[in-house]
This record gives C-alpha cells, sequence and structure tokens, in this order.
C-alpha cells in the first residue's frame, strides 16, 4: 500500500458537516485536525461545528421525523441492506481509512468492517419484524391493543476505539425503527462516520435522515441538542465520567438514554481450564484493538496452580508481536490513541511495580514518533494496584493469582463496574455457577471475545442502561403504546 494509495482515500472524505441532506462548511469557519497517532502527522481538517450547526442538525431531524417514521419497514431495511452490500464492496477502503485516523492493524480493520456491517444487515432483518399484541382484557369487558412506535428524534455519541462499528450500531437499529439522527462522532476519529454517511448517501438516504455533526467541543454540539424539546433519545458509548453527566443533562427533558460505559472485565481461568484455550481467549480479550476496548479484559485472575505458566505461555505470545504503524505487514500492536492513553498506561504500569509485581515482558513506552507503549504482562499483581480498578485501555495483561472458587468470584465482582467477564473451566456445573454469580451484563464462557450483532451488548452497575445489538437493540429505539377498545362482542 502507497502514500499515493492513502491519501487518494483521505482526500474523498468529506470535510464539512453533513446537515439536512447536503454537505456544508461550519457556519463560523471553524476546523479540527485528524491525526495519524502512528506519526502524529495531521492527516485531514475537517469542519468544526458551532452550536449553530448543532441546532441546524436538530431542527433537520425534527422535520424529517415525520415521513421517515412512517415509510414503510421493508423500505427502512432495504436502506440499510444497500448500505451492507456497499460497505462489504469497499471493505478495503474503511479498513484503510480507520487504521489511519485511529491506528489500529489493517487485519484488525477489517474485522471491525465486517463487525459494524453486521449491524447494517441484522437490523434491515429486523425493520419489518417490530410487533405488538391483541387480546382481551381478563373482564372480558374489551380489548387492549399494544402498538410499537419510534421514539423520536435520537443524538448519538460515539466513541474513537471503533469508528466505524461504534456508528452503525447506533444508526442501524434508529432507522429500523423509524427515527431520525444527529451522530457526533468523537473528535479524534471522525473521517470514518462521515465516509459513512457518504454511503448511506448512496444508499439512498432521505433528506434530514441522518445528520453528522463533528466538533473540537463536545460540550459545543451537545448542549443545544439536548436542551430541545423535541428530542427523545440520547445514546452515549463513552466513559463512565462522560455517561453520568450527560444523563444529569438528559433529566430535564426525560429523555429515554442506552449509556454504553466504563468496563474493568475480569478473566478469570480456574484449575481445571484447558489451558491452550484459556490462553488463546487472554490473547484475543486483551490485545484486540490495542487493548482500547471496553471489553478489554482488566484483571486475569488465575488459579494459583496454573498462575506461573499461564504468564510464561502468554509472555511468550506477547513478545512475538509485531508493533508498528498499522498499515505494516506483520504488525500486532499499532499505537495508542494519544500521549495521554500512553502516560496512563505508564502510571498504571508503574504504579502495579511499586506494589509488588513482577514485569515479565515490556512495560515502557516507545520513543520517536507517535504514541506507541509495548505489549506488557504483569505478574502476581497486588491488591491495591492501580490498574486492578482503573480500566487500563491499553496492552497490559496483570495476572492475580487466587486459591478458591469463592475467592476468585469476590474479586471478579469488586469493582463498580459489570460490562463483561470471561471464565475459562471444563466444569459445566462450575460454568452455571458462574453465570448466576458474575455480575455483568455480558459472560464469555471458555471464549475471549463475545461481541455479536445479533446478541444484547451492554453493562450492569456503572458500565450502562441499556442494551445494543440484537431485538433489544431496537427495542431501545421505540416506545409502547397501549390502546382499550370496546368488546365488539
Amino acid at each position: 500500500m502507497t502514500h499515493k494509495d492513502e491519501q487518494e482515500l483521505l482526500d474523498r472524505v468529506p470535510e464539512e458537516l453533513f446537515i439536512d441532506g447536503r454537505w456544508r462548511a461550519a457556519e463560523d469557519g471553524e476546523t479540527l485536525d485528524v491525526h495519524d497517532p502512528a506519526t502524529g502527522q495531521v492527516i485531514r481538517t475537517i469542519a468544526s461545528a458551532s452550536s449553530g450547526d448543532a441546532q441546524s442538525a436538530m431542527d433537520a431531524a425534527a422535520d424529517a421525523f415525520p415521513d421517515w417514521s412512517r415509510t414503510p419497514a421493508r423500505e427502512r431495511g432495504e436502506l440499510l441492506r444497500r448500505a451492507f452490500d456497499l460497505l462489504t464492496e469497499r471493505a478495503e477502503e474503511f479498513a484503510l481509512l480507520m487504521t489511519l485516523e485511529m491506528g489500529k492493524p489493517l487485519a484488525e480493520s477489517r474485522g471491525e468492517v465486517t463487525y459494524g456491517g453486521e449491524f447494517l444487515r441484522w437490523f434491515s432483518e429486523e425493520a419489518a419484524r417490530v410487533q405488538g399484541r391483541y387480546g382481551a382484557v381478563p373482564e372480558g369487558t374489551g380489548r387492549m391493543i399494544v402498538s410499537q412506535h419510534p421514539v423520536g428524534p435520537c443524538y448519538l455519541i460515539t466513541p474513537w476505539n471503533f469508528p466505524l462499528a461504534m456508528a452503525t450500531r447506533k444508526i442501524a437499529p434508529a432507522l429500523a425503527a423509524g427515527c431520525t439522527v444527529v451522530i457526533k462522532p468523537a473528535q479524534l476519529t471522525p473521517l470514518t462516520t462521515l465516509h459513512f454517511v457518504q454511503l448511506l448517501e448512496e444508499a439512498g438516504l432521505p433528506r434530514g435522515v441522518v445528520n453528522v455533526v463533528t466538533s473540537r467541543s463536545s460540550s459545543t454540539v451537545s448542549a443545544p441538542i439536548l436542551a430541545d424539546p423535541r428530542l427523545r433519545k440520547l445514546s452515549f458509548t463513552g466513559s463512565t465520567e462522560v455517561g453520568t453527566t450527560l444523563l444529569s443533562q438528559a433529566a430535564p427533558g426525560v429523555l429515554r438514554t442506552s449509556m454504553e460505559l466504563g468496563g474493568n472485565a475480569p478473566f478469570l481461568v480456574f484449575e481445571d481450564a484447558d489451558l491452550d484455550e484459556a490462553v488463546e481467549g487472554a490473547i484475543a480479550a486483551k490485545f484486540r484493538n490495542i487493548g482500547q476496548a471496553c471489553t478489554a479484559a482488566n484483571r486475569f485472575i488465575v488459579h494459583r496452580s496454573l498462575a506461573e505458566e499461564f504468564a510464561r505461555r502468554v509472555t511468550e505470545r506477547v513478545t512475538g508481536f509485531g508493533m508498528g504503524r498499522g498499515t505494516e505487514e506483520g504488525v500486532t500492536i499499532g499505537p495508542l490513541i494519544d500521549q495521554d492513553a500512553v502516560d496512563k498506561a505508564q502510571r498504571l504500569v508503574s504504579d502495579a511495580l511499586e506494589r509488588g509485581a513482577h514485569l515479565t515482558t515490556g512495560g515502557s513506552s516507545v520513543d520517536g514518533e507517535g504514541t506507541f507503549f509495548e505489549a506488557t504482562v504483569l505478574s502476581d499483581v497486588r491488591e491495591g494496584s492501580d490498574l486492578l480498578r482503573e480500566e487500563i485501555f491499553g496492552p497490559v495483561l496483570a495476572i492475580v493469582p487466587f486459591d478458591t472458587e469463592e475467592e476468585a468470584v469476590a474479586l471478579a465482582n469488586g469493582t463498580e463496574y459489570g460490562l463483561v467477564s470471561y471464565v475459562y473451566t471444563q466444569d459445566l456445573a462450575r460454568g452455571q455457577r458462574m453465570i448466576e454469580l458474575l455480575e455483568s451484563g455480558m459472560l464469555g464462557l471458555n471464549v475471549g471475545v463475545v461481541s455479536n450483532a445479533a446478541a444484547p451488548f451492554g453493562g450492569w452497575k456503572m458500565s450502562g442502561l441499556g442494551r445494543e445489538g440484537g431485538a433489544e437493540g431496537l427495542h431501545e429505539y421505540l416506545e409502547t403504546k397501549y390502546t382499550l377498545t370496546p368488546n365488539p362482542f
């Protein structure tokens, strides 16, 4: 792949906002720079929306809602299916674009295109399956009709780490349900969303149904949209800290909210686990997306009888990882998203080492251009270490030994978060107990990756509200109405 190929793709990505069916500059002419984290260089300069632009986007979504909500479900689904087909045809260019603006290796970007596309395909099929019910009330005095209706205009805020999949995971169910949207992609990785909306245009997107506002200031864009009484739904993926702030801002309007927030995923390896499978699962659960995923395993809670061998095997695998720009062959570990991410990883590793953890490989940032941090394995991580409480969001695998099942469960549940857990055991009864005992919205039982477009993605406790994906993901964009009619007899 040549620099010319990269530049040609970047030149095709819009540099403007998309409001009411047309591309336009920010009203005050402000811009923001998008950087390649592997080099630190600016790769595209795009419009930065003002509060006035945000209001215009909200106006467009509200104006388009009546017609879109009455569009037959089959037509809405066919639009999403056309988008899926176009994305499949252009998978390589979307993969390259994600690698350029986010840094992940091309192989992982290709995987994200497949994953993101599945939300388009899944919800294209679900659009025609919105159902209600009809029946007599128990007293026999009338008939009740329960129907489902699109909630209304929605505001969607996506994170930087999965720029395509997080956009399709929100846009697809909203459109399938009959809602219109304003979407604000993360300022660090907005290009993929802009390019995807170009694709939606080609698929036949009606005017005003999807509006995109990119901005250097989230609050500037969000404030007028969240204050607008026509907005009926807020969906956010990001940190718990920001999510709780948005919930407070959504409260005056009593908005429907979906919040996919932080995680602190435990990865439990019991004494009867298949160690080969556990190591494979650990590599997938930790180093996917360079560890920059809310589902990334954060704490590897390993039975003491296996802890030393588990550490040896994962270290052997990790030392073989290639590090570099994601467009290069053989790269497993790309750059972290920015210098703050590098500094956080370094702080957490240093704290663990000061408290007595053992470093088996990695442990340091990398000098030179870009924001790289070595793939790292720490064993014997001690209680009280910051990385056992904080979401690492980097390529650091931390091992904590345990002795009893009760201790393992207590360690796993000893966090305010509850997004996903991973368990490796060959004991069927124990696996069933873990389903009952672990406090998380998702569980990988002898698997290291749980995400699937047909499944409900979401967490318990401080990890969020609502679900994305699956039939449940469509329901997040629907309101229920009950109607009572007289007895017809």
